[in-house]
């Protein structure tokens, strides 16, 4: 237990060693080194066994007695934050057997190998991979294949201290078996650290002649104050649209008119958009057109009373009523009598009316206003309702022969309206009266 504790310890505080990084070259220079190692040709022979628990139960794998000490001389170059080129050459003081022959001689060996770590190479410490292909003499000539884990420990870029174990497979079965390899040792460049030099970016200089805050390579009005929404230009009306660009720059406008508001091309008091008639002045509730006039009599319809007739203003826009018509109906409305201070007609009246009535049917657009009137004898309030029950008479009558009550009205004037002088009997019978008056509206 203790020294599974021990174990995560030391793992914990170089995960803690591999977060500093130092202030050197994240490339390593050119180094040489000296190492000194151990060969184990002797706990393979578990390995491929199958039993590496076998290993440590005999403590092989960490007799170092057992196994074959060396030398060496190494190079190191990086090639990259992360990767590195490493060759070295060593001498071996062999002991091992293969194919029951013993093996004891002074052996050479030489090897090229990458280095691959997953943190960059100036971190204080720094773990990784190796991988290559060496070459060894010990009777003969043979090969093999080095894979590895290796820690870095970084002192400034300048010296490294290195550990690594491999397992070397090898190409030569029959010269040399497959073996262990673990080294310590340590680098040193061999020149100058490379120190690149800062970058010197050239501040530059900065003006803004009309102070207003945009500068005047940006600045579209660099010698007038504005806007930095409006690339410094100024915009006096406040419409979003800058002076240079608008062609009314008093005035907010839009900026489909250049600045400028809606047009009234026609004056009217509605702009060119809510404006069907732009050209000729009009009225709002006919959104910008003139009131219509739809029989073209120059009596808009609003006024006139006979829109789809032709007519005079003086006629209210309808057509004027011949002559001889309205004479046939004064005439007749001077042959209308009554009994004495009556409302009941006299049959001579009766040759009259049909002719008045004759007239509101053949024109259906015909209407008759009917007034009653009288002399000023006796009171005003007996005169006023004699007066109006003369012409409902009158009214009745015409109904009663065919004409549409519609057609027609019936007020009661009283004395109120004398044509005449009362003094006098012949003024006086004047007065007694009903009118007429044929209209077509």
């Amino acid at each position: 237990m203790k020294l599974k504790f021990f174990i995560f310890s030391c793992l914990v505080s170089l995960g803690n060693l591999s977060m500093a990084q130092t202030n050197q070259s994240p490339v390593k220079q050119s180094a040489f080194g000296f190492n000194f190692g151990f060969v184990d040709f002797t706990t393979p022979t578990y390995l491929d066994t199958a039993s590496l628990s076998s290993a440590f139960k005999h403590g092989d794998i960490t007799n170092f007695k057992k196994m074959s000490p060396s030398v060496s001389l190494s190079y190191w170059k990086g090639l990259n934050r992360y990767l590195d080129f490493s060759g070295r050459i060593s001498g071996v003081l062999c002991d091992y057997t293969l194919d029951s022959k013993s093996h004891e001689n002074l052996g050479g060996e030489a090897e090229a190998a990458l280095n691959v770590r997953p943190i960059s190479d100036n971190h204080f410490f720094s773990p990784f991979l190796t991988a290559g292909i060496g070459g060894a003499y010990y009777d003969k000539l043979g090969g093999y294949v080095p894979v590895g884990i290796g820690f870095q420990f970084n002192v400034q870029s300048q010296v490294y201290f290195l550990l690594q174990s491999q397992y070397r497979m090898t190409l030569s079965d029959k010269i040399l078996p497959n073996n262990l390899y673990h080294s310590i040792g340590i680098l040193a460049n061999i020149g100058k650290e490379k120190v690149v030099a800062p970058l010197v970016v050239p501040i530059p200089v900065v003006t803004d002649r009309d102070g207003d805050g945009v500068v005047d390579s940006l600045d579209a009005c660099p010698d007038t104050p504005g806007l930095a929404a409006l690339q410094g230009c100024p915009d006096r009306d406040g419409d979003g649209i800058a002076d240079k660009d608008d062609k009314c720059p008093d005035v907010a406008g839009l900026a489909k008119y250049h600045g400028c508001p809606i047009p009234d091309t026609d004056g009217d008091g509605i702009n060119d958009e809510e404006d069907k008639c732009p050209t000729v002045a009009g009225v709002a509730r006919y959104q910008g057109c003139p009131i219509p006039d739809t029989d073209g009599d120059g009596v808009n319809d609003e006024e006139d009373k006979c829109p789809n007739e032709v007519g005079p203003a003086s006629n209210f826009g309808c057509p004027v009523i011949d002559v001889a018509v309205v004479n046939k109906v004064n005439k007749a409305a001077q042959n209308i009598f009554f009994a004495t201070g009556s409302s009941k007609l006299l049959a001579k009246s009766f040759k009259s009316l049909k002719d008045v009535a004759q007239v509101l049917k053949d024109n259906p657009s015909y209407k008759v206003a009917i007034g009653g009137h009288t002399d000023n004898t006796g009171s005003d309030e007996l005169n006023q309702k004699l007066s109006e029950n003369r012409a409902n008479s009158v009214k009745a009558y015409l109904k009663s022969v065919g004409v549409d009550e519609s057609k027609m009205t019936a007020t009661g004037y009283g004395e109120t309206k004398p044509v005449a002088d009362n003094k006098t009997a012949a003024g006086r019978a004047k007065n007694r009266r009903v009118e007429m008056t044929l209209t077509n509206y």
